[in-house]
């Protein structure tokens, strides 16, 4: 028996009513004020028309510069709950109201309202004019199998400042989820994080509600920490989409094509997802395939088109204009687009003086543990001709990651030549990175007295627990030359064979254990807490894996701070060749240039 996916679609449209329903309570005209975030995000929920037909005379983009705003006599405020946000709606409340301007507003927080938004309206004399509410903006299909809350902040909120906001928020979320699609019997996680957001479902009452049947659409759930693994958002991806994200950036499934790939002045946004069914073809394949397939696509259009030199009779030449010329037509335009971007993205590589291929030839010698001389001698290049800063900070992490630290002499030299490169202002940064233990100094080894035998004992302790990883769960094959990237069979061709992301090996481990039993040496290598939760019994005479028990081998996995391109293509050639089917949740789309960006913000 075939194990039915879960139509996600649901979840779109519970929020299109839940933002209908806002927009119907102030009738008449009124107009939309939306953070920059959320306009993306809103925009794959619902679009322009469905807004105007529910009263939205304009949209405007929020925007710190504006003192006060025209417009209608109402006004919708979406925003994120941040305190700077509210005090620049006070300062467009009070100038407007000094200009004796009547207006009606209504400001809704999401993904949840904050007390201390609230305070700041009123220390700031707007409470009383302004009605505040919560708009939940929950889980966002960006595709077929892939949800986003679209929190782009939530890394660096809960691993760099100890912040609990969001926790609550992907709870309820998980919660929701389960309202929808009945209860996930088999609940895993690994990480901090994801203890106390299994602990809080545990707290919500409607997480307890019993279904009618026993019978379940998901079999297990794994809640992931992104700490645990850091070392696979900060390794340059290689898949189509993920070069494209690198390349171009995807935000909530959406990318701008410039003029270098159609030739228009204004960049052409198209939407990324399996309803192109070239795309759909390509995303996960590794980048030196897709031009080979893509040529053999062009030469089948250029076939189709060929097919009119052969119709002879009237009827037979309208049949081809009214069926297969739109598709031809839409079909030569997708490839166009694709064939133009890999056509960048290998200038952007090639003729770049950040030479790409002395780099991947560094992450990968950092990821497999050798030449940790010639690696930094490389590092130290890149700071001294000024490189992308994001990369080489992703360098600079992995060369700390992949040897549980830099040892002092280099850590300090390197340090110093980077501040110097590229400016004091850089110091804040690297005190967050440390913070993360991503830019870490080794501990000085035991102290000379104890003697040559002692020092090696501890040096010993100390090992990488990066390279024990390597080694526990094979994360690295014997030779990446024998990894098969035009059909692949292995994950760590997303790497092109040099390294499995550490997240998706520890998925397969547990679901071949049904649990952590037999990688106790693994998971004392792990940051934080992992558990496993069975909340429901499986149905009476059925067994967890048994074929009549489909539900067991569709898999949820929910990423905690960000989730990358590389992990999604990895799961789902994981299920393919396990026979699951994975539904993969985020927080956020993410990448290595990403996260450092997300921690040089804060």
């Amino acid at each position: 028996m075939a194990s039915r996916f879960p139509d996600v679609s649901l979840l779109s449209q519970f929020i299109k009513d839940r933002l209908i329903y806002q927009l119907e309570n102030m009738p008449g005209q009124k107009d939309l004020v939306l953070d920059g975030e959320l306009m993306k995000p809103l925009d794959r929920i619902v679009g322009a028309s469905v807004l105007k037909a529910h009263g939205v005379a304009k949209i405007f983009k929020f925007d710190f510069t504006q003192k006060a705003l025209p417009g209608c006599q109402q006004r919708l405020y979406i925003v994120r709950p941040r305190i700077e946000m509210m005090e620049h709606i006070a300062r467009q409340v009070n100038c407007e109201r000094s200009l004796e301007q009547k207006r009606t507003y209504r400001i809704l927080m999401t993904p949840r309202k904050l007390n201390v938004c609230e305070e700041v309206l009123e220390r700031e004399g707007v409470y009383g004019y302004v009605t505040v509410e919560e708009f939940i903006l929950d889980l966002i299909p960006l595709d077929r199998d892939v949800l986003s809350l679209e929190l782009s902040d939530f890394l660096p909120r809960f691993y760099l400042h100890n912040d609990f906001t969001w926790l609550n928020t992907v709870a309820k979320s998980l919660v929701h989820f389960q309202s929808v699609y009945r209860q996930i019997p088999f609940v895993c996680g690994i990480g901090r994080a994801a203890k106390k957001i299994h602990e809080m479902m545990l707290s919500m009452t409607e997480y307890h509600q019993k279904t009618e049947d026993e019978h379940f659409e998901i079999g297990k759930l794994f809640i992931i920490d992104r700490d645990v693994d850091f070392v696979t958002p900060l390794s340059s991806q290689l898949t189509y989409e993920g070069i494209l994200d690198e390349t171009f950036g995807i935000q909530s499934g959406y990318i701008e094509f410039t003029k270098e790939i159609t030739g228009k002045d204004k960049p052409t946004r198209v939407l990324l997802s399996h309803q192109d069914e070239i795309y759909d073809q390509i995303r996960n394949k590794h980048f030196s395939t897709v031009f080979e397939f893509l040529s053999w696509k062009v030469k089948e259009v250029q076939s189709g088109y060929d097919k009119r030199h052969s119709l002879t009779t009237v009827g037979a030449m309208k049949n081809f204009v009214s069926n297969e010329l739109k598709d031809l037509s839409h079909r030569h335009k997708t490839l166009a687009y694709h064939i133009g971007a890999c056509e960048v993205v290998m200038a952007r590589k090639t003729k770049s003086f950040e030479n790409f291929e002395e780099i991947m030839q560094t992450e990968h010698s950092l990821l497999e543990g050798s030449d940790t001389k010639e690696n930094i001698n490389f590092i130290e290049e890149c700071i001294n001709r000024k490189f992308n800063c994001e990369q080489t900070l992703r360098l600079l992490c992995l060369l700390s990651l992949t040897n549980d630290g830099i040892n002092s002499k280099h850590y300090k030299q390197l340090s110093i030549q980077f501040i110097q490169t590229y400016g004091f202002d850089m110091l804040p940064t690297l005190h967050n990175l440390r913070k993360l233990h991503l830019f870490m100094e080794q501990e000085q080894s035991l102290s000379k007295p104890l003697g040559k035998m002692a020092a090696g004992v501890a040096a010993m302790a100390k090992r990488s627990s990066y390279q024990a990883l390597v080694k526990k769960l094979n994360l690295v094959p014997k030779s990446a030359e024998d990894i098969n990237l035009k059909s692949p069979r292995d994950m760590s061709y997303v790497f092109s064979g040099a390294y499995t992301p550490t997240s998706c090996r520890l998925v397969e481990e547990v679901l071949t254990r049904n649990g952590f039993t037999g990688l106790e040496d693994v998971t004392k290598l792990l940051p934080g807490e992992t558990f496993c939760s069975i909340r429901s019994p499986i149905p009476k005479g059925k067994s967890k894996g048994s074929p009549d028990y489909p539900a067991a081998r569709v898999v949820m996995v929910f990423f905690l701070g960000g989730c990358t391109f590389a992990e999604i293509a990895a799961l789902r050639l994981l299920g393919r060749e396990k026979g699951y089917q994975f539904l993969i949740a985020t927080t956020c789309i993410t990448n290595g240039s990403r996260m450092i960006q997300s921690f040089m913000d804060n």
